[in-house]
């Protein structure tokens, strides 16, 4: 079993990466939070049928009471009216302040569950199980949680920071291919924003990640998720270095609310998002390593991750989206652009002109 620490003072906590740690779930918890005699447990309806049982069983067995609570899997679960069904949860599963919340899923459920943590009696612990890529490496650790609006995604929210993250990549033998590329998307910004070493290897090692190879992926993981506590550590609330993190999410999150929460994979959202923004880079003359953009596409395409717009979607639909992105600023979008593998920058001191040009390249 790996670690990695994400280093914030007091709030400091453990991520623990390896396979067959779902059934040391309940110890890990009862090690981290010796307090905590109930538990709600926050899954959804893909993942309860194959690892529910297992979780609940471990916490339990570790002298944990714990209520299940299942929601729908997708993206729109992630509402103000799903956050206030659980906390109903909250009250049936008689959960006081020393009582925690786990949750067991992708970013959808983590963010939720987060959220209703964050929230229930003004803030209680919670702990992240990751089932998916895309979560393991990234959602589940830095404590962003929250919810969607028709307006935007995650327009409502909290810092909530983990009690602790528990990554068992033997669970991700049960994603679909579709799942797990879009969560190595996640994985190619990591090398692109701090690792040229890291990104070298995720190219070598195509083959065996799509492959499903334990120890490829336990690699992976660990190297993610070394990165993001590292930033998120030198900047745990978002007011500089961690803006980084969002390379590729303006123009992905705005392809999500455009389509429809659901219609794409946020990876496969953020993978677009990251050629648009190598695109505007070059074209403002930032981009100090011309090659990237085409080194880009190359490892995404090979993932099986899209580098285009969806069908019927056009630049300008992106545009009301863009204006709403959270890293906006006195009316600015703060772009986060590719100066050179493992180096990016973030600036408002972006031409228009570069936008509709780094948006018209990706168009289909």
């Amino acid at each position: 079993m790996g670690e990695v620490w994400v280093e914030l003072g007091e709030q400091r906590y453990p991520i623990h990466i390896g396979a067959g740690l779902l059934k040391e779930l309940g110890g890990l918890v009862r090690r981290r939070l010796p307090q905590a005699n109930r538990a709600l447990l926050v899954t959804d309806s893909h993942v309860a049928p194959l690892y529910g049982d297992a979780a609940r069983e471990s916490l339990v067995a570790a002298g944990i009471q714990t209520t299940r609570a299942v929601v729908g899997a997708g993206e729109s679960a992630k509402s103000l009216s799903q956050a206030y069904s659980l906390y109903s949860s909250c009250v049936k599963a008689e959960l006081e302040r020393s009582s925690v919340i786990v949750a067991l899923g992708g970013g959808v459920v983590g963010d939720l569950a987060g959220f209703v943590a964050a929230t229930w009696l003004r803030g209680i612990p919670f702990v992240q199980v990751p089932t998916t890529l895309l979560a393991q490496v990234d959602s589940s650790i830095g404590g962003k949680t929250g919810v969607d609006l028709p307006q935007g995604k995650n327009l409502v929210g909290a810092f909530h920071q983990p009690s602790l993250v528990v990554a068992d990549v033997s669970v991700l033998k049960s994603l679909p291919r579709r799942e797990l590329a879009a969560g190595m998307a996640e994985v190619v910004k990591y090398g692109v924003i701090r690792s040229e070493e890291f990104l070298k290897y995720v190219e070598v090692q195509v083959g065996n990640v799509l492959a499903g190879d334990p120890a490829v992926l336990e690699h992976v993981v660990a190297e993610s998720c070394r990165i993001k506590a590292e930033v998120v550590a030198a900047d745990p609330r978002e007011k500089g270095l961690r803006a980084i993190l969002n390379f590729g999410h303006t123009v992905g999150h705005a392809m999500e609310a455009a389509r429809g929460y659901g219609s794409w994979l946020h990876g496969e959202c953020v993978a677009v998002g990251m050629v648009a923004a190598a695109a505007i880079a070059r074209h403002s003359g930032i981009l100090q390593d011309t090659d990237l953009q085409v080194r880009l596409e190359r490892v995404l395409e090979r993932l099986g991750l899209p580098t285009r717009l969806p069908s019927g979607l056009e630049p300008q639909e992106l545009e009301p989206f863009l204006r709403r992105d959270k890293k906006v600023r006195d009316g600015l979008i703060h772009w986060v652009l590719p100066l050179r593998a493992g180096e990016v920058t973030v600036t408002p001191n972006v031409a228009p002109e570069a936008v509709r040009w780094g948006l018209e390249s990706v168009r289909r």
